[in-house]
């Protein structure tokens, strides 16, 4: 009798239990809701804001709604896909049989995506020494720096410009410059706007 209630116990608790991770499922907790709405709220500031909300979505719980993780997080991602696609360029420059045309504008394409690799590292590593009492100063270099990379990514494009750059080796290096550029356009719009509130929400 005693085991027969034990395992009817169980049973409750099981039920209990699944029901609770259900709900938890279904219904996530109030605050990841607001750390999620800030992030769409942010983003509909940006030119692509799809892009912006799917690229920073992800890290709601860590940034909070805190504009200055936002910054810096945006910031982090687009410098993560600046180094691949840096790499990526870099691989696809030793492929055989390139056009002429191509090759040249790889070359090139390396070299400016290179600088704006090094300006979204001295972005980042500016705005992590900010403080009140330079605030104004730092975000004005911030803002050139990723300005500056934004203007790399867009010579870069440029370099793919015109019909008779087909083929493969184009595609794949104008698909991947161009959505950097847009990660950078919204990095520096998340960046404009924290500079708008002089730094009253540093943390």
């Amino acid at each position: 009798m005693e085991a027969s209630s034990s395992h009817h116990g169980l049973a409750i608790l099981f039920i209990v239990l699944t029901s609770q991770i259900a709900l938890t499922l279904a219904y996530p907790p109030l605050l990841n809701d607001r750390n999620i709405e800030y992030i769409k709220s942010s983003c509909s500031t940006t030119t692509y804001p799809n892009l912006c909300y799917r690229s920073l979505s992800v890290y709601a719980s860590s940034i909070n709604t805190s504009p200055k993780l936002l910054v810096h997080t945006a910031l982090n991602v687009t410098l993560r896909a600046s180094e691949a696609t840096s790499r990526l360029m870099v691989k696809i420059s030793r492929f055989h049989g390139l056009e002429p045309r191509v090759a040249a504008a790889m070359a090139d394409c390396i070299e400016v995506i290179g600088d704006s690799v090094d300006e979204l590292q001295q972005s980042l590593g500016e705005l992590g020494h900010i403080s009140r009492s330079n605030v104004s100063l730092t975000m004005s270099d911030v803002q050139t720096w990723v300005s500056a990379a934004l203007t790399d990514e867009d010579t870069c494009m440029d370099g793919f410009a015109g019909n008779n750059m087909n083929g493969y080796a184009k595609t794949m290096a104008r698909k991947r410059i161009i959505k950097v550029a847009h990660l950078t356009s919204n990095a520096l719009a998340l960046i404009n706007n924290y500079a708008s509130t002089q730094g009253y929400y540093l943390p």
